[in-house]
């Protein structure tokens, strides 16, 4: 699995290269800003990119605006997004379009080389990895018009392990039920959300999006 990875750090980049060649993928570029960012993208048009949010000359959403430009040229570009803060918005865009994997983690969780690792595999494989804390911080901005207050409590929970990038198995494990009841909660959540029968796994990066864009 090729990956490019930005970030502007020096010793931040050189330890997320290594944990990343540890954990067997391979780097396909590792460069420090935006415009290095998209040549690299373009070039080699890896399985993920891992992408700091604020990256030069701008230092403000380079990162961001780099990846959702390289995506139009490339559909469906799995991206992990890290970042020192909880912006939701950075999110939601790139989950806009329906395609691609896409995860969001706080730089103080990477260096946790087994989830870091995982992440990105389960990004580069179209799914999701979103952070607990990030997940944690949007259910607190919960609006009067959300339109997922027709989930119950469990459905919720289930929703929130499931943006967080969870298997049935793992969210089944995690919440003490069994594997059966999460499916049951699953297609109560897609129904109640209005998402017509398809891939299981478009449907879950649909639900995942309407649960951000109503925080």
């Amino acid at each position: 699995m090729r990956v490019v990875l930005a970030e502007d750090q020096a010793l931040l980049r050189e330890g997320l290269v290594s944990l990343l060649e540890a954990g067997g993928l391979r780097i396909a570029a590792a460069v420090d800003n935006g415009p290095s960012l998209l040549k690299a993208l373009l070039e080699h048009r890896p399985d993920v990119a891992v992408v700091d949010v604020r990256l030069p000359p701008s230092f403000t959403d380079e990162g961001l605006r780099v990846v959702l430009e390289a995506r139009r040229h490339i559909p469906g570009l799995p991206v992990l997004v890290l970042s020192q803060y909880v912006e939701r918005l950075y999110a939601r865009e790139l989950l806009a379009d329906g395609t691609g994997g896409i995860g969001y983690l706080l730089k103080d969780r990477v260096f946790d080389a087994a989830q870091f690792v995982d992440a990105v595999r389960r990004v580069a494989a179209g799914g999701t990895a979103m952070d607990p804390e990030v997940i944690s911080r949007l259910v607190a901005r919960g609006a009067d018009d959300d339109p997922l207050a027709r989930l119950t409590p469990r459905e919720l929970e289930v929703l929130e392990l499931m943006a967080q990038g969870r298997s049935n198995a793992a969210i089944a494990q995690r919440l003490v039920i069994t594997e059966r009841a999460v499916v049951k909660h699953t297609a109560n959540i897609f129904g109640k959300l209005g998402l017509a029968v398809s891939d299981d796994d478009n449907r879950r990066v649909l639900a995942v999006l309407a649960y951000l864009d109503s925080r």
